[in-house]
């Protein structure tokens, strides 16, 4: 009888436990670290960017986000930075993270989740859900990839046999060109063009020997890295550009570097953008 009379009350209790652990969970994280421009853009998307405690120099969109404190660039991020921002969560992409400043993450006892990043459409929707459920908010991250689902039915690209070479610049003394395999392949790819550099992977020091037997059509760089070499005039005093069809004609296109190479939530307009450009060419 009295085993009876208890049972409402452990019910109760049970209850009120599972809520408490609700709303905890809901709380989430109040100290985010991201340190990678792509996922930074994702918490922003998924509503969660008043947590964000700093990022990495690679976070520049939306604006707002060069206002937060900056750790250094994901490709030479050390822990002490980081952690000096107190975070209760680190977020980061396997890619760039050094393993050992990982394992100092993991001995501090910070939440650090690190995540695989593929450039293409099904990528970037499978980031945006890991982002999301590292957030602990699956919803929110299901909600904007089903945003990405209607951007992308409307998207129309037109395949173009146009070869297209992008040259990653930083003044005239850096210049690396993108092979296959690199986000810059991918979105040439998923624009209509091709690559015109495909008998590599990865990065490599651009050549006048390799740009002339390349001979693209179009010559795609980021904004900042044309301004970097003095714009289109600056560009066409680089050994070997003007013997080049897209030299000659001086078929130049400079995009946004987050948005053009990121592959976040803003990929379709990205590819949209870019095929448009490539027709204008």
């Amino acid at each position: 009888m009295q085993l009876r009379r208890l049972q409402p009350a452990i019910i109760l209790l049970f209850a009120a436990l599972l809520l408490h652990t609700a709303a905890k969970a809901q709380q989430g994280y109040k100290r985010i670290v991201s340190l990678n421009g792509t996922i930074t853009e994702i918490i922003c998307a998924l509503g969660f960017e008043k947590q964000l405690a700093g990022t990495d120099v690679t976070s520049t969109y939306p604006a707002s986000v060069q206002q937060l404190p900056k750790v250094g660039h994901n490709r030479n991020i050390s822990a002490e930075p980081v952690l000096a921002l107190q975070p209760d969560l680190i977020i980061a992409t396997s890619n760039f993270l050094q393993p050992a400043v990982l394992e100092q993450f993991k001995q501090t006892g910070v939440k650090t989740v690190v995540l695989q990043q593929e450039y293409s459409i099904a990528g970037t929707k499978k980031l945006i859900m890991d982002v999301a459920t590292a957030l602990q908010a699956p919803g929110k991250g299901k909600a904007l990839c089903q945003q990405l689902d209607k951007e992308q039915q409307a998207l129309q690209v037109l395949q173009q046999p146009r070869k297209v070479l992008f040259i990653y610049a930083r003044g005239a003394g850096t210049l690396m060109v993108a092979g296959k395999e690199t986000p810059l392949d991918k979105i040439i790819t998923l624009a209509g063009g091709k690559n015109a550099a495909d008998g590599f992977k990865d990065f490599k020091p651009l050549t006048t020997e390799s740009l002339v037997a390349a001979n693209p059509d179009v010559i795609l760089l980021f904004d900042t890295g044309l301004q970097s070499v003095g714009g289109v005039n600056g560009l066409l005093k680089v050994p070997g550009i003007p013997q080049t069809t897209a030299g000659k004609q001086q078929k130049v296109i400079a995009m946004d570097g987050q948005l053009l190479s990121g592959f976040g939530p803003r990929l379709i307009q990205a590819i949209r953008e870019l095929s448009d450009k490539l027709k204008d060419a």
